[in-house]
Parts: C-alpha cells; structure tokens; sequence
C-alpha cells in the first residue's frame, strides 16, 4: 500500500506535517518504537509509530530520523499525545532527510494503525501470491517448469509468514519450507485429518497438537487416477496427500482460503505426476506377479527381473535379493461413509496397492519420488509387493579377527560399523503410521499385512508369495485395526495361536491364571508378574530375581504360592509349556 492511502483513511486521524512529495512511498510494514536507535529492527518499507519518548531536547531529532532515513522506512507517524504539537526540530529534520512525517491525534491509539496498515499490506501480498500460484499451476500442468510444490511453500512462508508441509496419509513429509516436521508430529497431524474426513466433515480441519494449532487442507487428486467425487471416501481416505499450515484458518477471510485452495490443486498436480511415474513399477510388478501365480519356469521369472532389476535399483542392476509383501484393506459389509444411495461395496484392492506403496518408504525420507525402490501390484482384495534388497556390504578386512576383549570394549563403534540389514520386517514397517492408520480405518476398516522371508533367486519367490499370505492370514485373526506378522512367526506357535477358538483360548487361560490374578486383587500381590519373569529368564532363579529385585528366597516363595494356587509344578517342562501359553493367548 501506499503513504498516500493512510492519509486518506480519516479512521486514522493522521495529518501531513511534511514530505508530500513522497506519499507514492510503498509501506511494506509497520512498526512501534521510542528506541534512540531502533535501526537493528528495521528491514525497510516501514512506517514508524513513535511516541517521542527517545527525544530529550532539541539535538535528539536529527540523529534518529537519519537513522530511520538510512534504514529505508517509508515514513514517520509522531504520536501527540506525549507533547502536545510535534516539536519544530522533528520537522525540520524530516525534511533534511526527505523523510515524510504525520501527526497521530492523540484519540487514536498506535494499534489501530498498526491493524489497518497489516491487513492491507497482508490482502495485497494474498493478492501478489495468488498471481504467483496460479502462474506455477499453469507451468506445472504443462511441464516441471513450475518448480514442484516447495517454491509456492516458500512464498507462503515468505510472503504470509506461514509454515506449510505437504504430508502423506501416513504423515510423512513430501514438501515443506524451513525445517522439517519431525516424524511424531505429522504422524499425529495425519491422523487428525484422516479421523475428520472419515466423519464426513469438509477441510480445512482444526488440530491442536503439541502447543500449536494447525490447518489441515486435503489435496484431492484430479489426475487420471482421481476418484469421482461421488464415491465413498474410504477409496480415497487412505492415499490422499494433505495440506498442513501451522494456523488457524477458521477465521481467515474468504480470499485467503481460496488461495490456499489454489496451493492444493498446485500440489495435486505433482501428485498425479508422481502417480504417472509409478505406473511403469506397477506394471513391472504385476508382470512379474502373473507369472509367479501361473507357475512360469524360473527361467523365465529371471529374465523379467533382470527387466525390473535397473528401473527398480538404478545403478546396480540386478537385485541379490527380493522379499514379497502382502497387504489387504476389509471394510465391514453394507456400511459407507459416501452420499446416500451409493454401495458400500469398496474394491480393497486398489486401496491396499496406495497405502502399501506409502508403507514400504522409509518415513526419515522426505519427497514425493522417495519410492522410487518400491514394485505393487493387486490381485483381487490384495496388494503385492515385489521389494528388491541391496547387496550387504562385506565387512572390512581390519574388522576380521577382533579379539574378544576388544570387540567387548569397543561396542559402540563396532555396532555403528557393522552392515546394516536391509530385509523389511513387519512390526517395524507399521510402527510409525499404525496411528494415522488407525484414524483412518475408524471403526469399519482392518489393515493386515504379512512379510516373507528374503529369497536370492526366481525359484523363490512362488515360496515367498505363500509364506507372506500366510503371514498375513496369522496377522489378520489378531485384534486391532492395524496388524501385521513375519515369515519367522510361520514356525512357531505364534502361527497356531490365531486359530484357537475363543471359547478353547477362554477356557484354557482361565483355568491357569484366574487363581492368580484372584489373589493379586486381593493381596495386592505380583503372581502374575512373576510368572512371566520367572518364564522368560528360563527358569534360573538368580537371574529372575535380578530382574524383579527380589531376593532369592522372596522369588521362592511367590513362585511356591503359583504352583500351590494352580496346583501345577514349574521344574516340569509341560507345565512351563502350558503357563506360557496361557500367558500369550490372555
């Protein structure tokens, strides 16, 4: 805005004293001081609000409007409330330094100018920065010309000191300008906004987390892969980007929502060029999958990998290993969350292949192409993931031979420059997005997934696609939204755990350790605590002890009290057996 606007705002009782010549002056800003030398706050483009309280007598005028003159402000406003007139000194030495100086009736107080000089100068960058959004959409549809979605997060930083992330549904970051969101934060961030959608109710959505409070903006995606709006959300809940701006938006002004509206139609058509790009992995995939279900030689499967191997590893080639990831999305039949009329009836498939695909990046990876590494296709309700490993590297030549006493001593560093494993594996997968997840799913939907081991050839992976859906079945006869279980639980009881039947599981717990847990509610007692200790250090009394700290002979007689209360025997193998399962099927 310009000096001259101000003055011609009667609500502001400013009166010219000097500079008519440079009313043309942009005002970037506005600020109040009585500092002698406030040049270390000032930027440039200001009009400054004093109230005299820096000047002591006549000598003091010249010094500080050569300091606001030499820090390029747009001009001075002097307050009469503290002096009555504004003294002749002050004039004379704005017009030394061309510096334009009003008169503040001593009715108007500083903060009504300071209001109407922020939202003007705010609705006029809104304004400038609406230009520059719809300019970068227009180069983004036609080419990358437009500089992806962080440019336009840097002007909303830069221009309406507003902090903005593009996050997936998992709450990972794919865009942001200044430091990145940490993990927890947009994982709870994301599961605001998934709980909000699946309620139905429009964006922008409210969160109040860790402090600050944020608006939630969805990024619906218009690309060829776009769901029609008259869909049931759940197709899309699960894989939509969102908007999150470190503000509240509830109470902004129609012009600036609609701006942020044009950032997300911006961002979304990064997003469907992203989707594009992942089309070719996918096809790989299910290239791949098609011929592992139809029983194709090994030979055969080879050279399909050898096709997939440099698009999905660029650089290295071939892949020394693959692992095979299932995943299946159930809803609860004849619910939707859609308009009325629509079926609830959701192709699972689809929606497991979008959320897989997010699952499988690491969430310390920022970037929308940060899944460049990851192959999904869907076959009927499931998603199937083709994962490539890197070679693990040898360890080095100096590393070999290490006494054990060293290696002892030095563990720090022998861990940090031990190889890393690079094999998924399946609690770990789901241990940062198991919270937005959940939000999502609400209380009609399950995701479960199953890993399988890591195979060094194309005559297993038939064997790793079955061992990951059977570790997917052990995952899904769990409880919970989100659940997911490894090829390593195929060989142990954790496989036959899941298919007990509930009124067997009952039973059988409840002969074992309802006596125990009786006498803990009474006698305020740890039975039960014990027991679980007592099993886990393999029976050896001095290293339970330890752990409980507990004598010796106290540990004795709790676990005296166990066997006379269940009237079983812990120095017999079957009777520790029956105990522990007890304790994993309760």
């Amino acid at each position: 805005m310009r000096l001259r606007a101000l003055l011609e705002t009667d609500a502001l009782g400013l009166r010219l004293l000097g500079g008519e010549d440079e009313l043309d002056r942009t005002v970037r800003g506005v600020m109040t001081t009585d500092l002698r030398d406030p040049s270390r706050y000032l930027s440039g483009g200001e009009l400054v609000l004093t109230g005299l309280a820096w000047r002591r007598d006549a000598s003091d005028s010249e010094p500080f409007v050569r300091i606001l003159a030499g820090a390029g402000v747009a001009g001075l406003a002097a307050g009469e409330a503290e002096l009555g007139d504004i003294p002749a000194d002050l004039v004379e030495a704005c017009v030394q330094h061309r510096l334009p100086l009003f008169a503040v009736n001593e009715t108007v107080a500083f903060a009504t100018i300071t209001e109407h000089v922020v939202r003007q100068v705010s609705g006029e960058r809104a304004g400038d920065l609406a230009a520059v959004v719809d300019r970068h959409r227009r180069l983004m549809t036609s080419g990358p010309a437009g500089g992806g979605p962080e440019v336009v997060l840097d002007l909303l930083t830069s221009d309406l000191d507003l902090r903005a992330w593009v996050l997936s549904p998992t709450g990972r970051q794919i865009a942001g300008a200044g430091a990145p969101l940490p993990t927890p934060l947009g994982a709870a961030l994301a599961g605001h906004h998934l709980a909000a959608t699946r309620t139905g109710r429009r964006g922008p959505h409210r969160a109040a987390v860790a402090g600050s409070t944020y608006s939630l903006f969805p990024i619906r995606n218009a690309g060829r892969g776009a769901v029609p709006a008259a869909r049931d959300v759940r197709e899309s809940v699960l894989s939509d980007w969102l908007l999150a701006v470190e503000a509240d938006a509830s109470d902004w002004p129609a012009a600036r929502l609609d701006l942020l509206q044009g950032v997300t139609q911006l961002i979304a058509v990064e997003r469907d060029r992203r989707d594009a790009a992942r089309t070719v992995r996918r096809r790989l995939a299910q290239e791949v999958l098609e011929l592992v279900q139809a029983g194709a030689a090994p030979a055969e499967i080879a050279a399909r990998l050898r096709v997939a191997a440099p698009v999905l590893l660029p650089g290295l080639g071939v892949a020394p290993q693959w692992q095979v990831v299932v995943a299946r999305v159930d809803w609860t039949a004849g619910e939707t969350t859609g308009p009325a009329g629509v079926p609830g009836d959701i192709a699972g498939g689809p929606v497991a292949q979008a959320l897989l695909e997010e699952i499988l990046v690491d969430p310390a990876v920022s970037g929308p192409d940060s899944a460049d590494r990851i192959a999904v296709a869907h076959t009927g309700e499931e998603a199937i993931a083709l994962v490539p490993l890197p070679a693990v590297p040898a360890p080095l030549p100096e590393a070999v031979g290490t006494s054990t006493d060293n290696a002892h001593n030095a563990a720090g560093p022998a861990e940090d420059s031990a190889p890393q494993d690079p094999a998924l594996h399946a609690e770990a997968l789901l241990a940062s997005v198991r919270e937005p997840l959940s939000a999502g799913l609400a209380d009609d939907g399950r995701l479960t997934l199953g890993v399988s081991a890591a195979v060094h050839s194309a005559e297993g992976l038939r064997g790793a696609l079955e061992e990951a859906r059977h570790a997917r079945r052990v995952a899904a006869a769990r409880p919970g939204r989100v659940c997911a279980a490894g090829h390593h639980e195929l060989a142990s009881h954790v496989l036959l755990l899941p298919f007990v039947p509930d009124d067997v599981r009952r039973a059988f717990t409840a002969r074992l350790l309802d006596p125990l847990r009786d006498y803990d509610r009474r006698h305020r007692a740890e039975l039960i605590e014990t027991l679980e200790a007592f099993l886990d250090c393999d029976g050896s009394w001095t290293r339970c002890a330890a752990r409980l700290h507990l004598h010796v002979n106290t540990l004795r007689y709790r676990v005296g009290r166990i066997e006379q209360l269940t009237g079983r025997d812990l120095s017999r193998l079957e009777d520790k057996l029956d105990f522990f399962l007890a304790l994993r099927m309760s």
